[in-house]
């Protein structure tokens, strides 16, 4: 396994073949692991780099603050887009879960600011086991890592596709970034947050009030999380809950906050 100066260099030397020293780079920056160690690299490595970052009503509060403290200690510029109506407007009177559609959102959303401000190359966090057969990034031709793809109009760069997520949890670790936790219980028990909404029961209707009601019950669900440093996440409408590692005393706490909310509790 290479070690966090080796991937550096291996940046470095891929950027000086493609030219991307020549570049104004974009980083669609979520906060996680992932995105927070890619800035980090190609800051290290010494391009021109730059962080976006899309929010809404019901993004984590907490997880947005952390996100702009690592920045800021990077010395990058980050840009912050409320993609609220946008999101509102794909993902009402459709079925849930809605991660389909704020990742569309937030792509053209980023697509686009990129073009309108100069930017000339977009980057994401991708690492090797975010990589699907036949998804549009990896129909690219060559190295998977920078894709130019006249669908999308802006060429992607990915610099952790071709390390596991085991691989850019050492690397994270290695340089200690440790983004803030909700303890959700995520889709995969590796940790992956993202927002309460993918919390919403699947061919559930999506509504604004049940966008409002998955983000009010996992907020104060993960409050006992952090808490018991467990994961626990609550579907809804349904108030199925969903926890690693859980008590009873940890699903009684739960049932409590679920009941509140309209819920069968425990």
């Amino acid at each position: 396994m290479m070690g966090i100066e080796s991937v550096v260099e291996e940046i470095a030397r891929f950027s000086r073949e493609l030219g991307l020293y020549k570049k104004r780079i974009l980083v669609m920056f979520s906060g996680g692991k992932d995105s927070s160690l890619a800035l980090h690299i190609l800051k290290e490595a010494g391009l021109e780099v730059s962080a976006l970052t899309f929010f809404h009503r019901w993004s984590w509060r907490e997880t947005l603050n952390w996100a702009m403290g690592f920045t800021k200690k990077l010395g990058v510029e980050h840009y912050l887009v409320d993609v609220t109506d946008g999101l509102l407007r794909e993902a009402t009177g459709r079925k849930g879960p809605i991660c389909i559609n704020c990742k569309k959102v937030m792509l053209w959303n980023a697509k686009w600011f990129a073009l309108n401000n100069g930017f000339d190359v977009l980057a994401k966090g991708d690492n090797a086991n975010d990589k699907i057969i036949g998804a549009l990034l990896d129909q690219c031709k060559g190295d998977i890592r920078l894709c130019d793809i006249p669908k999308i109009g802006i060429p992607f760069f990915r610099p952790l596709v071709k390390y596991t997520a085991e691989e850019v949890e050492r690397l994270a670790d290695e340089v200690g970034i440790r983004p803030y936790r909700m303890y959700e219980h995520a889709r995969r028990r590796q940790w992956r947050e993202g927002c309460p909404l993918q919390y919403i029961d699947r061919e559930e209707v999506v509504t604004e009030e049940l966008m409002n009601l998955v983000f009010r019950v996992n907020y104060e669900v993960s409050k006992i999380a952090r808490a018991r440093k467990v994961r626990v996440s609550v579907r809804v409408p349904s108030f199925e809950v969903m926890c690693w590692d859980c008590d009873e005393g940890t699903l009684r706490e739960v049932g409590r906050v679920t009941s509140m909310f309209g819920g069968k509790g425990k």
